[in-house]
């Protein structure tokens, strides 16, 4: 009997661990960015303060960026989980609309059924930076995962509005 209960605890550490340790695995930052900016043609390295990417129209890079993007952990890394940092690349359009969020890595417990569901992300798009961002309001719950989705949400809000702030001229 006590076998068989190490065992499925075993099991169910070892799925959880899979489900949580790395939300894209082994995706580059390009290939995110390119998710996050398919109609871009170039993507700036990580660069500039606050460290950001820049999505641009043209193959060469010029002209104005249509899109940056931000790592959470870059400019809120004081921001935790329930067991520790969650890294999101952060997307905005250049009038401070999220293009995407992609979670890409955390070490959260229950994550496969929270922050890591699609719905989770899509959430976010095409949210101003000016939104309130509260996670039962304008930002979907997921239950039991109150303390991971509601942490990562402000790591998300933060996040976006320093960048916008830094980042994108003001509108005339």
């Amino acid at each position: 009997m006590r076998v068989q209960v190490a065992a499925l605890a075993l099991g169910m550490a070892a799925v959880s661990a899979a489900h949580g340790q790395q939300a894209q695995g082994d995706r580059s930052t390009e290939q995110m960015l390119r998710q996050l900016f398919p109609a871009a043609a170039a993507y700036s390295a990580r660069r500039g303060s606050p460290p950001h990417y820049e999505a641009y129209a043209a193959a060469t890079a010029s002209g104005p960026p249509v899109g940056i993007a931000v790592w959470t952990t870059d400019l809120d890394p004081l921001e935790r989980g329930y067991d520790g940092p969650i890294k999101i690349l952060v997307g905005l359009d250049m009038r401070g609309r999220l293009a995407g969020v992609i979670v890409a890595d955390h070490h959260e417990p229950y994550g496969y059924f929270s922050v890591d569901l699609p719905a989770f992300a899509a959430g976010f798009k095409g949210k101003s930076v000016r939104d309130p961002f509260v996670v039962g309001q304008d930002v979907d719950a997921v239950s039991r995962a109150t303390l991971t989705v509601t942490s990562a949400t402000r790591a998300i809000r933060n996040s976006a509005r320093r960048a916008a702030t830094a980042l994108i001229p003001p509108s005339r």
